[in-house]
């Protein structure tokens, strides 16, 4: 069944006149598998083929990719299934695929190594070491022969694997000299503070379309850290521009066509500036942080648009990207039948068919036309209509209807633990705001389903897959899980959630900490060992794992009264201080965490009668309080919280403690108090 559906996905290849396996045939990743009938005799990274590589004297061709990324298939029917390809790889490479989502710390070290050697990056990410696993050269996409005066894929290879015959020990002298470059050295410490955050938000502002929304020149990133930053800064500032600037940007990418208007759920960027036209994978990370940046801009506007496109993300999400147990999927292809978007794309006939007399308002409403804006049909979208109007919910279905009979993309069905975590905590403060206890439970589900299948003799694992959990995991499995326990104690005040964010905190803090020079590594102490240990800081498509683990030190260090905690989140800082000082809009996210440093986090106590003190909570969730934490005093709370027994209740029904730097102000006994302590 399984080798039946693997043909299909890579068609029928015959190396010869046999069909060929290779070694990918008994892997669980969807993008392996992809490749398993490959002509290529693929390995995957592991130390058979890492030592076939010394043992021979034979360079390594690495190809790192995901099972939805568009040009990696491109790449894979143009070289990998081709028999004169193979011919050249099998001969002359020890030939390794890898899935960046299972191995994010390959994939690390191997980008950094195409960024300093061609000045950019992206998937496929091809590059060839020396047998001790060194870069000598690196590529993205190629085409099998030359093309428009670039070098095609056989003419590299040859090239390079002549070159290894001719001049060995000049290119192992330099594939060392280069790597030991890469390594992560800590630069000087230096100084950042109020003025960083400023020249930050000044370039966010040079950077802003002002047309459009978003930063910087197509392709654009939804990137939502960017927009909680500026967020953050409008909470401290109240500089209007600054919510302008996200509020634009939010609702031009719903206008676009990076919103999918019939089945919900944001594509992962746009090729224009307009958000038209976008690259048609959708993953699950893009959507979970697009749930916060919309909930944010909720809590401060109450703008009913930004709910109901957190509502339509969730849709989507339960529907499409859930499994049976309750955990999230990894990611949905942008192609099906072998072209990108074609599963999304209406031609305007199609739309006069299913929806008939209503049709002419709706090409009209979403730009649908005889032409198309797409390669002759059409990505349906409001850029030049109406915002508050829309598709009602039965022409929607007609059409969701209509496009689900069509040949669907391909669903990685990987359980990613630290994607999860980010869904997790989009749900669990969706619930938390709306008053949604379906949300919040959804959020409780993948939450268990977590602890109970990728926690392993206490070390959490990276990734499940058909019953299978697997990977040692790395710094944003556990940063972005102990984020979503924050959240749902922050929703449920379940005492069990705080607990373990604490408890999986400080298992964070031992295996990935240097204590020499701060920061935390992508992989633990006891991971396999590479050329190097690489730290992330840099906040690109998502926000890092360091980032993020700032900001759950920070959130539990006030929580525990535990300022021991806080030196790790200090050294953080301090590592990346001079890259940050460099580059403040590639450090949005621990930008924001920074700013729970320099600005002091308030913790809100309250103690009482919970049944009377349920308008309070009401009140305090739907509030834009992106620095302060909520702590309900009850039996259980104090077991685990001992300075609790110093929070009395001063009248029969509750009280309010708002503290800040462990000094409390005097207490609140009534929802008018404090609502005037928030000067409204």
């Amino acid at each position: 069944m399984i080798r039946n559906h693997i043909k299909q996905l890579s068609g029928n290849n015959k190396l010869g006149d046999h069909m060929n396996v290779n070694n990918l045939i008994n892997e669980k990743s969807p993008y392996l598998l992809q490749h398993a009938y490959n002509p290529v005799y693929w390995y995957t990274w592991k130390d058979n083929a890492l030592k076939k590589a010394k043992d021979e004297d034979r360079l390594i061709f690495l190809s790192i990719g995901y099972s939805t990324c568009h040009w990696c298939h491109v790449m894979e029917k143009e070289s990998f299934e081709d028999d004169e390809v193979a011919y050249v790889l099998n001969d002359h490479f020890i030939s390794i695929k890898v899935d960046r989502e299972e191995r994010p710390d390959i994939d690390s070290i191997y980008m950094k190594a195409c960024q300093r050697l061609t000045g950019s990056g992206g998937w496929p990410l091809n590059v060839i070491l020396t047998p001790d696993k060194k870069p000598i050269y690196a590529f993205t996409y190629l085409p099998k022969n030359r093309r428009a005066g670039f070098s095609g894929l056989i003419e590299v290879l040859t090239k390079i694997s002549e070159l290894w015959k001719e001049d060995k020990e000049n290119i192992i002298k330099r594939a060392n000299d280069f790597s030991s470059i890469l390594e992560n050295k800590v630069g000087n410490v230096v100084s950042i503070g109020k003025e960083t955050i400023e020249k930050a938000i000044s370039s966010y502002k040079r950077l802003y379309d002002e047309s459009y929304g978003g930063f910087g020149h197509l392709p654009k990133f939804p990137s939502p850290h960017n927009l909680t930053f500026l967020l953050n800064n409008y909470y401290i500032s109240d500089d209007k521009e600054l919510l302008e600037m996200v509020e634009h940007t939010l609702k031009s990418m719903y206008r676009g066509g990076i919103f999918d208007h019939i089945g919900f759920g944001f594509s992962r960027y746009s090729v224009d500036e307009k958000w038209l036209v976008p690259h048609f994978e959708k993953m699950l990370y893009d959507n979970a942080l697009l749930v916060i940046a919309y909930l944010e801009a909720y809590k401060i506007t109450k703008n009913p648009l930004y709910k109901r496109v957190i509502k339509s993300i969730f849709i989507y999400i339960d529907r499409d990207m859930t499994s049976e147990e309750g955990a999230f999927y990894s990611a949905e292809d942008a192609d099906s039948e072998g072209e990108e978007g074609k599963f999304y794309l209406f031609e305007r006939d199609e739309i006069y068919r299913i929806l008939e007399k209503e049709a002419p308002i709706i090409c009209e409403l979403y730009n649908v036309t005889q032409a198309g804006n797409f390669e002759g049909k059409n990505i349906l979208n409001l850029i030049n209509s109406d915002i508050n109007n829309s598709l009602s919910d039965n022409q929607r279905m007609k059409l969701f209807d209509f496009r689900e009979n069509r040949k669907r993309p391909h669903k990685d069905k990987k359980i990613l633990t630290s994607w999860n975590g980010l869904m997790i905590s989009a749900f669990a403060s969706a619930g938390r705001v709306f008053l949604e206890d379906t949300y919040t439970k959804i959020a409780e589900k993948a939450v268990e389903f977590v602890l109970c299948n990728l926690i392993e003799d206490d070390r959490l694992l990276a990734r499940h897959i058909d019953g299978e959990s697997s990977y040692l995991g790395y710094l944003d499995d556990y940063a972005f899980l102990v984020d979503s326990l924050i959240e749902l104690y922050q929703s449920t005040f379940n005492i069990k959630y705080i607990k373990k964010a604490y408890e999986i905190n400080k298992l964070m803090i031992d295996l990935f900490y240097d204590n020499e020079l701060g920061a935390f590594y992508l992989t633990g102490n006891d991971s396999e060992e590479l050329i190097y240990r690489p730290k992330e800081g840099y906040d690109g498509a998502m926000p890092s794992g360091n980032s993020i683990a700032i900001r759950n030190i920070i959130r539990l260090a006030r929580i525990y009264q535990d300022e021991s905690l806080i030196q790790y989140a200090e050294g953080t800082i301090d590592y990346f201080s001079s890259e940050i000082k460099s580059y403040e809009t590639g450090y949005s996210a621990m930008l924001s965490s920074y700013q729970m440093i320099l600005n002091s986090t308030k913790e809100v106590v309250i103690t009482g009668d919970k049944k009377k003190m349920k308008e309070v909570l009401v009140y305090l969730r739907g509030k834009h309080m992106p620095f302060t934490s909520v702590i309900l005093k009850d039996e259980e709370s104090i077991k685990e919280f001992k300075f609790l027994e110093n929070y009395k209740n001063k009248n029969e029904d509750f009280t309010i403690y708002i503290c800040e730097n462990y000094s409390c102000k005097e207490p609140i006994t009534s929802l008018e108090e404090l609502k005037r302590h928030f000067n409204e």
